[in-house]
């Protein structure tokens, strides 16, 4: 696989690149320039291999597989065949009912995506069973053609007791704490729960008045993880297989981001919250870079730190890893991360030792504080909730033990 700018492309004053990992050149991008972003854009794992036998392609094949499902991706990116139009953006929808809703909800995991189906061609990072859709008025549908989606959808899983709720309370968390994360709400179809993210890299556009009525279009954002936008291909996303460091990330964003010193802020929240709540798969893959109109860095965009996605409570499942994907000031085990640890991570970052020292329990404490004004009564909630609660005290000890 190869990746060429078009000459029409490159000729044109407004031309942007795909990807900061791409910028603008008559050059061609072999492979090992160019896989790190698309390849990013398919799913991971299990599910990449399920797919692949379902649609009769090697699961090593990255351009059959944009072909195939690289229809309504992550960002703004549509992949054709060449030759073929653009599809159209006009809004064709189809319905579900609440049958058709849990007859996918269900099958999801033998048919991750719905690879295959006629008229779906969808592709989200990432290893867990999801699907991109559209949500109007509480209903769900699957959108179809060139049509935008609004939201992603995941099932429960099976093999991890309650994960959806985990993320739900993990990410309404974050947003109470003030670390911007993606919206998501947990909802049900006969007995069966599911979880809807709002997609932040969908906006709706300006209002106008048509044959049905008022209409508001889905314009798409683009958007790239920090492993696509450092060139990394996805199964080298955790740092101990090759993936970004955190030295890496803060250095990413400060090169890019059109708010810098707001977007640093936040990414070092990020990563104190992820570290208390013990979200140990917060790796390359996870965080993003979000473009939209008004900026510089990708020409005639502003480009900031993407808010919170993918994030809960790993450690509340003892099975899973105990390492974190990146280490905190060269620790990778979070319990045993002590203030010596971020001091490090601030001078290797470039911030100060006093304002991360000040953070790390400034935060802490309103993470205790937030989980009171949360609906924690779901069993799964209240547990984790808990085991957040009790990790947070064990920090505010090891800083209360510094400071003396």
């Amino acid at each position: 696989m190869a990746f060429d700018y078009s000459e029409s492309w490159l000729e044109r004053p407004s031309a942007t690149p795909l990807s900061r990992s791409l910028p603008l050149r008559r050059a061609r991008f072999p492979l090992h320039e160019c896989r790190g972003f698309f390849a990013g854009i398919l799913p991971e794992e299990s599910k990449r291999e399920i797919i692949a036998r379902n649609l009769g392609i090697s699961s090593q094949n990255d351009f059959a597989m944009l072909e195939c499902i690289g229809g309504e991706c992550a960002g703004a990116v549509t992949f054709v065949s060449a030759g073929e139009p653009l599809p159209k953006v006009n809004d064709r929808y189809r319905a579900l009912s609440d049958e058709e809703l849990l007859t996918i909800l269900k099958t999801l995991p033998q048919r991750p995506l719905l690879a295959g189906e006629e008229g779906v061609r969808l592709s989200l990072a990432g290893a867990q069973d999801k699907i991109a859709v559209s949500v109007t008025d509480g209903k769900v549908a699957l959108p179809l053609g060139g049509t935008p989606s609004t939201h992603i959808l995941k099932p429960d899983s099976p093999r991890f007791a309650g994960l959806i709720i985990n993320e739900a309370l993990c990410l309404t968390l974050a947003d109470v704490v003030g670390i911007p994360a993606a919206k998501a709400s947990i909802h049900q179809v006969d007995g069966f729960d599911y979880l809807l993210i709002e997609r932040y890299d969908r906006k709706k556009g300006i209002p106008s008045r048509g044959r049905f009525g008022v209409h508001a279009p889905i314009r798409r954002l683009h958007q790239e993880d920090f492993c696509q936008a450092l060139g990394i291909a996805p199964e080298m996303k955790y740092q101990s297989e090759g993936g970004p460091s955190l030295e890496q990330c803060f250095a990413l964003l400060r090169e890019t981001s059109s708010a810098p010193v707001i977007d640093l802020q936040r990414l070092l929240d990020a990563v104190i919250f992820n570290m208390l709540i013990g979200n140990h798969d917060a790796h390359g893959k996870n965080f993003s870079l979000l473009y939209d109109e008004g900026g510089t860095v990708l020409e005639g965009y502003s480009t900031r730190l993407a808010p919170l996605y993918d994030t809960l409570s790993t450690v509340f499942y003892p099975e899973l890893s105990g390492r974190m994907a990146m280490k905190i000031g060269g620790e990778y085990e979070s319990n045993k991360i002590f203030p010596r640890h971020f001091e490090k991570l601030a001078e290797s970052v470039g911030l100060t030792k006093s304002l991360v020292n000040k953070r790390v329990p400034e935060l802490t404490e309103a993470v205790i504080v937030s989980l009171t004004k949360i609906d924690t009564t779901h069993p799964v909630a209240s547990k984790v909730a808990a085991l957040i609660t009790s990790r947070c005290h064990d920090v505010l000890e090891k800083f209360r033990r510094y400071a003396s």
